[in-house]
Parts: C-alpha cells; sequence; structure tokens
C-alpha cells in the first residue's frame, strides 16, 4: 500500500537485532501481520512453522520493544522531516489491559488498581493539512507501580518514573523541527502540568494543549498586574467569531454538528506556588483559546474547550485553526481503537514481558495500516492513479469480478477503495460521509479470505 517496498521492508528493514536473519523474519511476519491484523497469533499465521519462527524471533535477547520500535519511529522522523506544511503530533495514552497474563509478575497496576498491564502513550503525527497519518513519533510503556503507604508528597513528586512526565518524555525522543517548520504536539486535558509547559517552551517546542487546572494568571487591568484565575475570567470573554464544527460520537452521546464561538487572549501562566517536578518556576507566556457551544440542546452538556497555545493567536483565522489543530485528536482515539479492535494487540499470550513487549511495538506499527487504508481512499490522486499500479493486479482482479462481476483492471485507487468499503458494509450513498477505517477494515479483511479461497481453489 506504500509503494514498491513491502510493508514489513519499509519500516522494520533498518532494525538492529543483531543478526541480518531476524530482521529478514521481522519484515516477513509484519508482511503477514499486514494482511490478517485481526485474531490470535495462532489465527494471524495459518502455518504452524510460521507461528512457531513468530515466537522464537520474540525470544531473542536482541529483540525488544526498543529495537523493534527504532526503525519505524526513524521512518516517522524522516516523513515528517520532509513534510513542508504543519505537522502535529498527537499525544494520547490508552491502557493495555493484560489482567490474563498471570505469569508475568512485572505488570503495572491498570485501571481501577485490580487490572494489570500497561499505560501506553503514543504520539502519533499527523499532517495538519491532509490529516494523513506519517506513523509513530515515539511510544512509551509505562507500568504503574503501587504507591508504598506513607509516601510523602515530596517523595512522590521525585520520583523518575511517575506517569505526570510521560508526555516530557515523549517529547524527548521527538526531534526538534526542521528550521523554519512549524510541528505542535497536542494533548488533552492530562498534559497540563507546568513541567511539560516549561519543558515545551524551554527547549523551543510547540504545542496545544486543553486546559484542566484552573490555574493563576497574572494581567494587566488599568496599569496593575492582578492575578485571576483562567478558567474564571476566559468565560468573561465575548466571542469574537463563530462558525460550526463537527462532534465525534461518544459513548452514550450520538455525533453532532455544534455552533461555537471562539475568544482568545494572551496570558502568562504564574508558577505553581510549590514546585511540582524539574520547572523553573518562572512565568509562562501563552495564548488562551476558548471554544464554546452557543445553544447546547436541552439536558446536554454543551461542548467547551479552553486551550493553551505557545503558538501566537493574533486573528480569528489563527484561533479557529488552533481549535482545528486540537479536534484532530480524534484521529490517535480511532489509532488506539485499531490497536485493540483491529488488531487484538490485548488478546496477546506471552509468558514473559521480554517476550510482549516486542510484539506490542510490532502489532502497534501494523496498526497504522487500518488508519493508512483510510487516508489511502481519501487521497486526491486515488482517482487518477490505477489501481494496478499500487496494488497486486489479483486484488483489483478479483474485488473488481466481486464488485461488478467481470475483470475491470483498468480501476483507479478510488473505484478500489470505494468496493473495498462496499465489501465492509458501506453503501456508497452520495449522501454517506467517506468510509472511515473501520469499515474498510472489515472489507479488507473479507478481501483476504476471498484471496486465501481463490487461491486455494487454484492450487497456490
Amino acid at each position: 500500500m506504500e509503494g514498491s517496498a513491502s510493508f514489513g521492508h519499509l519500516h522494520f528493514a533498518a532494525a538492529d537485532l543483531g543478526d541480518a536473519r531476524r530482521v529478514d523474519r521481522l519484515i516477513r511476519v509484519a508482511d503477514q501481520l499486514a494482511l490478517h491484523p485481526h485474531d490470535t497469533f495462532p489465527k494471524k499465521f495459518h502455518d504452524p512453522a510460521e507461528l512457531k519462527a513468530f515466537y522464537r524471533l520474540m525470544k531473542q535477547e536482541a529483540v525488544s520493544h526498543e529495537s523493534v520500535l527504532m526503525p519505524h519511529r526513524a521512518e516517522t522522523h524522516r516523513r515528517m522531516e520532509a513534510h513542508s506544511g504543519v505537522v502535529l503530533i498527537l499525544h494520547d495514552t490508552t491502557v493495555l489491559d493484560y489482567s490474563g497474563l498471570k505469569e508475568i509478575e512485572e505488570l503495572g497496576q491498570v485501571g481501577d488498581g485490580h487490572g494489570r498491564g500497561y499505560y501506553a502513550h503514543n504520539s502519533l503525527a499527523v499532517a495538519a493539512e491532509t490529516r494523513w497519518v506519517f506513523g509513530l513519533a515515539s511510544q512509551l510503556l509505562h507500568t504503574r507501580r503501587r504507591v508504598p503507604k506513607g509516601e510523602k508528597k515530596k517523595q512522590r513528586r521525585g520520583r523518575a518514573d511517575r506517569e505526570s512526565r510521560l508526555w516530557k518524555k515523549a517529547s524527548q525522543l521527538i526531534p526538534a523541527a526542521p528550521a523554519g517548520r512549524l510541528w505542535v504536539d497536542v494533548a488533552d486535558r492530562g498534559a497540563d502540568i507546568t513541567e511539560f509547559l516549561d519543558y515545551q517552551e524551554q527547549v523551543g517546542k510547540k504545542y496545544v494543549v486543553r486546559s484542566q487546572h484552573n490555574r493563576r494568571l497574572l494581567r494587566e487591568n488599568q496599569g496593575k498586574s492582578e492575578e485571576v484565575k483562567l478558567h474564571d475570567w476566559a468565560r468573561t470573554w465575548a466571542a469574537q467569531g463563530e462558525r460550526t464544527i463537527e462532534v465525534k460520537a461518544r459513548p452514550g452521546q450520538k455525533g453532532r454538528t455544534v455552533t461555537v464561538g471562539v475568544a482568545w487572549q494572551a496570558v502568562t501562566l504564574r508558577p505553581p506556588r510549590q514546585q511540582r517536578g524539574d520547572e523553573r518556576g518562572v512565568p509562562l507566556p501563552v495564548w488562551g483559546v476558548r471554544v464554546w457551544e452557543l445553544a447546547p440542546p436541552p439536558g446536554v452538556e454543551g461542548l467547551e474547550w479552553i486551550l493553551l497555545t505557545n503558538v501566537p493567536v493574533t486573528s480569528l483565522q489563527e484561533a479557529f485553526e488552533r481549535v482545528d489543530w486540537y479536534s484532530m485528536r480524534w484521529i490517535i482515539e480511532e489509532y488506539h481503537k485499531g490497536m485493540k479492535t483491529g488488531c487484538d494487540i490485548e488478546a496477546m499470550q506471552f509468558g514473559y514481558r521480554a517476550r510482549l513487549e516486542p510484539a506490542i511495538a510490532l502489532v502497534s506499527v501494523v496498526a497504522l495500516t487500518l488508519l493508512q487504508l483510510r487516508d489511502h481512499s481519501r487521497d486526491p490522486q486515488a482517482a487518477q492513479r490505477r489501481a494496478g499500479e499500487v496494488l497486486p493486479l489479483q486484488w483489483v482482479r478479483l474485488l473488481s469480478r466481486w464488485r461488478h462481476g467481470e475483470t475491470r483492471e483498468d480501476w483507479t485507487l478510488h473505484d478500489f477503495y470505494f468496493a473495498l468499503a462496499r465489501l465492509g458494509g458501506h453503501q456508497n450513498r452520495k449522501h454517506d460521509h467517506p468510509p472511515g477505517w473501520l469499515v474498510l477494515w472489515r472489507g479488507w479483511t473479507d478481501l483476504q479470505v476471498m484471496l486465501a479461497g481463490a487461491a486455494a481453489a487454484n492450487g497456490d
């Protein structure tokens, strides 16, 4: 799906596993998983010898989470550097629950403390203009420890492994933007941490973060500085413009189109009275942007985001651009759904942490193929490029016969992906939204079954 190189070669050929044969095996495994991302490993690898070779690869000491992820991460950074537009680095943490793996004692607490597993902190690089996903700019696997009784606040803040440092650690793994380029870290309320914001300002990185804390601010009023609270003050700002935005569906809530107002101000964040991490303790100049639903329906909590950014906001257009950047966070939520629903990353069965973690890295990269199905289907060039130039001709022939009852080798990529979506249940009606990754993934899965059946019938 990404040119002449196979998926595995593109993302893992540069891996350093101490032996070229291990790299070759990793490439073959990745190619197999990209074709069959769903279900358990015994079902993904129909050949018992291939399954055994995969497990043997995961056992090697040189095969770790870092060594498997490193070549993909480097490829993502290369793509970011090659892009001339704005790059958004979407940060979010998701739970990977492995409570069933009783043999692995080193897993941390998850959920309410009774589950066991990891908090996977992912940083997904995306092109702001097209929403095209470049890949994982970083991934951290965090194990939450049990807090000892009587641990003091000062001791807790001094721990190197505290969760509040995940955003800073992730940022440290990502290079700075090349001169003249704009890369922006985008995060939800969990990143509203002085240590993170101070680090970003100190090293010259840009961010848009949703505010969680009603922070203390300094503002000028009639020539005097006075202290106010961010959220309280922001809710007094008059709307400086309005427009409609799409609100994604949530559990128990339908997606809807809402009319919002936006207002912004340059503000100065005061440092906390008590230092809470590795921060300089200096005021931070930022822009506050408030966007809120002007007339929510009765009984519905209105949308409100109060954003903090160190990218200047001097006009209505810039204010809504920052809002648009933040709204793209839903892409990483879709990615996490792809990891779990599309790739069954929580269904893996290993008895050792050292074997589970490289498999997490591998499947996390494979999960990107699900988002890239959507990206390829929406590529403006898809209507001009011949599908057979990018995809195996056998796939084009088989899917076109299913769709039209005859082989059509002249199909464009647009034709192929919309037929794939139709196979997955999309109706392709004019008023329908473009197919998302989930319906394309369903079609992809059915197509692989059809290809396997055709190969069996032909004796391949």
